[in-house]
């Protein structure tokens, strides 16, 4: 269960003034909880948690047991922005962190990630990898044209169908698409690939809890059973109309610090095994709250980490900044500092001291520090990093967001900005269409 205490903001704002913002983060919720809002046909991801069937693991489960009988030790999941973001975050955190250089056997194939980006090393990287390993692929796409992930499924597609054979390629391709619309459904109806369903309802960078997340987090052989109970108690949690409601208060406080100047909010984590936490968070909220000239900037960093490189901005740059610690209250590992009888380095005060104490008093003294330059803390804590957890965190700042930005009084459920740089590039690649605005932006660049 997810915890949020926001004393870390109590010398920046008055008691009157943040329940002004808890009243419009309440109304933000009726309107998100009886579905009267802008963009409210996008609301399928609220109950995903209650009203996953239990069929659909099984189904995902049944294609990692068939894999793994084929002896695959490698998933290429292919995907952008919502189709990778929510699953690369939880294969990164639930993993060993030096899991591919250990030498002890895996129970599950390593899951990696392509069609995120356009890099032409990354893409022969890839293949070299691909071409040492027992390969299946996951294509997540609702339409199958978007640029990165089409580019990098037409040359994993081909790969794999020359490598094994196209009828067997279809035993090691899957899916997750449109039930009905679309060049991957087509192609997926025609090659006999399995496939998933991407609900109309649902946007992507809200699809963790869908096929999108599901599929590959359980191919990673992780628990998605009890990712979706952690998320159903925080569905539960979050519904309440009250004060203490956690998305109600994280909501409030981060809209109500915005509007007092603090325009740029940091996530921040000190365990690394969070770092794509901040990656899957930005998406969410930027995607969703940066349009009509508003939105609250999100930003992330990774500590003690990043405490040497952008501490100091942080400490002493210019005061518009917030920040949101993500606490983990357990390490389930154990190591803890030795003596030295030199004691060059002078340490020996910590021999006997777990490293997870140093962590937190890092993180304790941090806190104090910061508050102390300007930067409200809002800390936001789970138990521990394992599946139910981590389920209950992503529906957390799910509905935190969808409240926040009803707050902001934008809609958080589309994003029309993002075609922008589309076209420009479509244009400047010499796509069929685009032969006026290829020509504008020459001239433009003096080419």
């Amino acid at each position: 269960m997810v915890k949020v205490d926001l004393e870390g903001c109590s010398s920046f704002v008055k008691d009157a003034e943040y329940q002004k913002y808890v009243d419009k983060a309440l109304a933000a919720l009726d309107v998100l909880e009886n579905e009267t809002g802008a963009g409210n046909d996008f609301l399928g991801w609220k109950h995903l948690p209650t009203r996953t069937p239990d069929s659909l693991i099984s189904e995902c489960e049944a294609i990692r047991d068939s894999w793994k009988a084929k002896g695959v030790d490698l998933v290429v999941v292919i995907g952008i922005g919502g189709s990778y973001l929510g699953a690369k975050c939880a294969v990164e955190a639930l993993s060993h962190s030096f899991a591919s250089r250990l030498s002890t056997v895996r129970n599950a194939p390593e899951v990696v990630f392509a069609g995120h980006n356009l890099s032409e090393e990354y893409a022969a990287e890839l293949m070299d990898l691909m071409q040492e390993r027992n390969v299946a692929a996951v294509v997540i796409s609702k339409s199958g044209t978007t640029t990165e992930p089409a580019v990098a499924f037409r040359l994993i597609k081909q790969y794999i169908e020359t490598r094994y054979g196209s009828s067997e390629a279809a035993e090691r391709i899957v899916a997750v698409t449109d039930a009905h619309r679309g060049a991957l459904k087509s192609l997926a109806t025609q090659e006999g690939y399995r496939t998933f369903v991407i609900e109309d309802n649902v946007g992507g960078r809200f699809s963790v809890l869908t096929p999108v997340g599901i599929l590959p987090i359980v191919l990673a052989g992780f628990d998605m059973r009890a990712m979706l109970r952690g998320a159903a108690e925080m569905e539960e949690a979050t519904s309440r109309r009250d004060a203490s409601n956690p998305a109600v208060e994280y909501a409030a406080m981060r809209n109500l610090l915005y509007d007092n100047g603090k325009k740029i909010e940091i996530l921040v984590s000190y365990n690394p095994k969070l770092q794509y936490l901040g990656e899957w968070w930005k998406q969410l909220f930027g995607e969703s709250e940066g349009k009509d000239g508003k939105g609250i900037f999100p930003a992330s960093v990774s500590f003690t980490t990043d405490l040497h490189s952008m501490g100091q901005y942080i400490q002493e740059g210019e005061r518009i900044l917030m920040e949101t610690v993500v606490t983990v209250e357990k390490s389930r590992r154990s190591v803890t500092i030795s003596s030295d009888p030199q004691n060059l380095d002078g340490l020996n005060f910590l021999t006997g001291k777990h490293i997870e104490e140093c962590n937190a008093m890092a993180e304790l003294g941090t806190r104090l520090a910061h508050i102390d330059g300007g930067v409200p803390q809002l800390s936001v804590a789970i138990e521990k990093i394992d599946e139910y957890n981590l389920g209950s965190l992503f529906y957390f700042f799910e509905k935190s967001c969808g409240i926040s930005a009803y707050i902001l009084g934008v809609n958080p459920f589309n994003q029309p900005g993002v075609e922008a740089y589309k076209k420009n590039m479509f244009a400047l690649l010499g796509k069929p269409g685009y032969e006026a605005q290829a020509e504008a932006l020459h001239e433009r660049l003096g080419k």
